[in-house]
């Protein structure tokens, strides 16, 4: 019966991993889009299976590249946009090296869900090891995104917020006249474009 009570034991942890590989994290940057880029335009990232998931409404590096993208408009000098381009590579460099930490522990932690000789102590060290990564990487972000936007000024912050709603409309608008709004196809009315 012991045995028993073991094997089932195992099975669990062993479902509770698969489980937990399969959720999609919220941490700094969005996934790849549908052609398999990354944020930055590059393939392959976002494509490892992690799913290193969106974060406080489109990522902080989607928020870095905003700014930069639109920095004329925002007013931004050039001290600001270097550190915003620091910020970038830092940010950058923190989440490969923290993705890759993050991997190689899961990795690990598999290895001993699958060996049933595995002490429970290490596999319960390597999950807090794991969580304790992704905890890592998602604060980082957090701070960078609040560096980012304490480099602005007021009128600065005015400046994006109004590009981002405006961004929000037009990619709101854009999406009508796509179908009814239950989703049924759109009627044609015989005019030509």
């Amino acid at each position: 019966m012991n045995r028993f009570a073991v094997t089932v034991f195992s099975m669990g942890l062993t479902t509770l991993a698969l489980v937990a590989f399969s959720l999609q994290p919220a941490w700094a940057d969005p996934p790849a889009d549908k052609h398999g880029r990354d944020g930055y335009g590059k393939e392959g990232y976002g494509g490892h299976g992690m799913g290193m998931g969106m974060m406080l409404h489109g990522g902080t590096s989607h928020l870095i590249r905003h700014l930069l993208r639109h920095q004329k408009d925002i007013g931004l000098n050039d001290e600001q946009v270097g550190k915003l381009k620091e910020l970038q590579l830092n940010l950058d460099k923190t989440r490969i090296k923290s993705e890759a930490d993050i991997q190689i522990a899961e990795r690990e932690l598999r290895a001993l869900v699958e060996d049933d000789k595995s002490d429970l102590g290490a596999i319960e060290a390597k999950l807090k090891q794991s969580e304790e990564l992704q905890v890592g990487l998602r604060l980082a972000a957090i701070k960078a995104r609040r560096e980012a936007l304490g480099l602005l000024t007021p009128e600065q912050r005015e400046k994006e917020k109004g590009i981002h709603e405006k961004m929000m409309r037009e990619h709101k608008s854009a999406g009508r006249g796509h179908g009814s709004p239950k989703g049924e196809p759109k009627k044609d009315d015989g005019k030509k474009n």
